[in-house]
């Protein structure tokens, strides 16, 4: 019986996940994507001959287009997709790992992202399709792995067809709206499905500016002594039970006129016990948010530094919307407390917290996958 073939992202994840799986298995990284759509010079350089036989045969402006853009819209979205040139060598090595491999255990990441890598992985190495198994993992632990490992799955094509999607879009964006850009505005300059979103969004909201009229409104407040001589601030902003709205400065000196000739009774003051909950666990965005409001750090030093914590096992994904947890790491976190700080900080019951409704909850929040471990001394200042 020969070794399994695991292919997964990253090199660095790559020497935990052979540590953890052992012997039996080669585990290789692709280094992200292999391939991407073609251009039509990487097409043009990838196959002469059909080069060749483009220039006998006039293209079609659409024509020209969709070879631009390595996807044709108006031929089924079919898609020419091309091996980047600087993982020629990386896919020469993993096809004859996965001609001698028993079966081939595709363990990228768990977004769309991962699952497209997972799919041109078994589209470009070729062979039986049930020889390729598909494994996810929240988070690289020994536990997660092996869990991972006993229950593999198939390339899910919902998800590769939405990442698909997605680069199609950008694609057909970028090559269709970048050249109006260039006459427009700038050379050099790219449009993508994101930006041209979000280009809408500014012009939308920069006319809602300009249109906005604005209103004058006053507001008034008093100062009053209590007893114990203590001051306290109160709002004027009812009359008869009806929100009151002061739109001028004569209205206004006219109320306080009539204020400063009466007396002032405070009637009652009510003082009432809040209580503040937890924050939610981390998500992508609360990290980010809290990373650069705490530590001053911008979204890509953010997302850098947790992509090493997770690529080394000590942090589940980076890249979640959901604020779930594992009834394992709430159990982890609840005995923590309650040996460093006492059982009167723990809930009786544990919190939980509910995802927006748009989450698509793949996974778990971030947390650490060890918490009952120092760190490393491998992990740097960040």
């Amino acid at each position: 019986m020969g070794k399994s073939l695991v292919i997964v992202e990253s090199p660095s994840k790559a020497t935990i996940i052979n540590r953890y799986l052992g012997d039996d298995y080669v585990v290789k990284a692709s280094v992200g994507h292999i391939r991407d759509l073609a251009t039509a010079a990487s097409t043009e350089k990838a196959d002469k001959s059909k080069a060749k036989a483009a220039k006998t045969h006039k293209l079609t402006k659409d024509e020209v287009l969709a070879r631009s853009m390595g996807v044709d819209p108006k031929n089924g979205w079919k898609a020419n997709y091309a091996i980047m040139p600087d993982k020629q060598k990386v896919v020469a090595e993993l096809k004859k790992l996965a001609k001698d491999a028993d079966k081939v255990y595709l363990a990228t990441d768990l977004d769309r992202e991962g699952e497209a890598i997972a799919w041109h992985l078994k589209e470009v190495l070729g062979g039986d399709d049930d020889k390729y198994l598909r494994v996810k993992y929240p988070e690289i632990t020994k536990a997660a792995i092996h869990k991972a490992f006993e229950n593999p799955g198939r390339v899910n094509m919902n998800l590769v067809n939405a990442q698909q999607t997605r680069r199609f879009l950008e694609r057909v964006v970028g090559f269709m709206v970048s050249p109006l850009l260039w006459k427009k505005v700038a050379r050099g300059l790219s449009a993508g499905r994101v930006q041209s979103v979000a280009v809408e969004l500014i012009v939308d909201k920069e006319r809602e500016i300009k249109a906005f009229i604005p209103e004058e409104y006053w507001n008034i407040d008093s100062i009053v002594k209590t007893s114990s001589k203590a001051e306290l601030k109160l709002a004027l902003n009812s009359k008869g039970g009806h929100k009151l709205e002061i739109h001028n400065k004569d209205d206004a000196q006219a109320i306080v006129d009539a204020l400063k000739k009466s007396d002032f009774i405070v009637d009652k003051i009510e003082t009432k016990n809040g209580s503040q909950r937890p924050l939610p666990p981390f998500t992508t965005s609360t990290l980010q948010q809290v990373a650069n409001q705490r530590l001053g750090f911008s979204v890509r030093r953010t997302m850098t530094v947790a992509q090493r914590l997770y690529e080394q096992g000590l942090i589940t994904s980076m890249r979640t919307d959901s604020v779930n947890l594992s009834e394992e790491a709430i159990a982890t976190a609840r005995d923590i407390i309650s040996r460093n700080f006492g059982d009167k900080y723990i809930p009786e019951k544990p919190n939980y917290y509910k995802s927006k409704e748009s989450a698509q909850e793949a996974h778990e929040a971030i947390r650490p996958s060890h918490p009952l471990d120092p760190l490393p001394s491998t992990v740097d200042r960040d």
